[in-house]
């Protein structure tokens, strides 16, 4: 990551197809494409568990899984356990080989982005399939995806998740939604988009079971990443410490830089343990929505700490696009919001443990990881 993506990034940011492919031959040259894809699809192999002890290195760049051919885990691990034969047919070894890429859509413009069952996307059945008709925004990277993965509402009380190849009549990309000034999200348009019968993804009505399991996943991958750049910013500013020349000496010998270092350490640690103990409890497949929430907060403020330090640190330099600082602190921000805001969150996981107090026989009403550890204490 640190010999050939960070220095490119500014590349990759612009789009610049040849760098990425470059990246990409490099990986396979070295063994370290699509580390936790299925091997029998080309794959690395990996397990969850041992992927994870990786993750934080590869996130370091948001690139990094694109590089490395592990971004299209999420929909490999989809599409296996819920496509359809003709879906996996189709879709699983291009995914794999990073021929082509996939999409997902489930915000929608002025739907609270949190609430998934006010979908108004809606999908109709035809005799050969489906056809969808309604607006998606945030979607990454759609504007070159093979398809979108689309939450659509086929039933008054039913959410199902539809697979809308891009290259059908319907589908438009609106817009591309910049944000903090960075590309890669689209608004998108589905006009009576055409949708074959094989590509819904488990059966009509299962779209939220479906959704929870790859939501739960990415954000345990999502905190790793954020981790890893704020484990970036550190070592920019612990650099930029010691190098920097006052006329008293370095600029780390001053006592409020290093308490910006303290600081900064406290929290990638607090964040990387945390995240540590729920990517452990979604490698072995258990509960673990109050480790996520836990860790999703932690690593979110941390990245957007540790990044306002460095660039505290760096000076006016730090503003520029001279250092990664910039991109790590709109990184940072972001991650505020991506993956549901914190605020929900917290009030998610707050009620969730209180949930467990309200009676002497909470354990059996409401199994949890926090039940496991109390279990343990006692």
């Amino acid at each position: 990551m640190r010999q050939h993506v960070h220095p490119v990034e500014a590349e990759l940011d612009a789009g610049s197809v040849a760098a990425l492919r470059e990246l990409r031959e490099k990986a396979r040259a070295e063994g370290l494409w699509a580390m936790p894809l299925p091997s029998e699809l080309g794959g690395g192999g990996l397990s969850l568990r041992d992927y994870f002890a990786l993750a934080e290195a590869e996130g370091s760049s948001d690139h990094g899984p694109a590089a490395l051919g592990s971004a299209s885990l999420l929909d490999v691990r989809m599409i296996s356990a819920h496509g359809s034969p003709g879906a996996r047919e189709r879709y699983l070894r291009p995914l794999v080989a990073g021929e082509i890429t996939g999409s997902y859509a489930m915000t929608e413009p002025g739907i609270a982005g949190s609430a998934p069952t006010l979908t108004q996307t809606t999908a109709e059945r035809t005799n050969d399939g489906w056809v969808v008709t309604g607006r998606k925004w945030f979607t990454s990277g759609a504007s070159t995806a093979a398809y979108v993965t689309v939450l659509t509402r086929t039933a008054p009380d039913e959410l199902t998740l539809l697979m809308v190849p891009t290259g059908q009549p319907g589908f438009r990309v609106v817009r591309e939604l910049p944000v903090l000034g960075a590309g890669g999200q689209f608004e998108i348009e589905f006009t009576a988009a055409h949708v074959p019968g094989d590509h819904v993804l488990g059966a009509p009505g299962e779209a939220l079971v479906i959704a929870g399991t790859r939501l739960a996943l990415g954000r345990t991958l999502r905190c790793m990443r954020w981790v890893g750049q704020a484990q970036r910013a550190f070592d920019l500013m612990c650099r930029r410490a010691n190098d920097r020349k006052l006329h008293t000496g370095p600029l780390a010998g001053q006592q409020l830089v290093q308490q910006l270092v303290f600081d900064s350490l406290l929290a990638i640690r607090s964040a990387r343990a945390l995240v540590g103990h729920a990517a452990d409890l979604v490698a072995r497949g258990e509960q673990a929505k109050t480790g996520i929430g836990l860790a999703k907060v932690a690593a979110a403020r941390a990245l957007q700490q540790v990044a306002d330090a460095a660039i505290q640190v760096y000076g006016a330099e730090g503003l520029t696009a001279d250092t990664p600082l910039p991109m790590l602190a709109r990184l940072g921000r972001a991650a505020r919001i991506l993956d549901g805001p914190d605020e929900l969150h917290v009030s998610a996981t707050a009620r969730r443990v209180l949930k467990q107090f309200q009676s002497p026989d909470e354990e059996e009403r409401a199994p949890d990881e926090l039940v496991v550890h109390r279990d343990a204490a006692r």
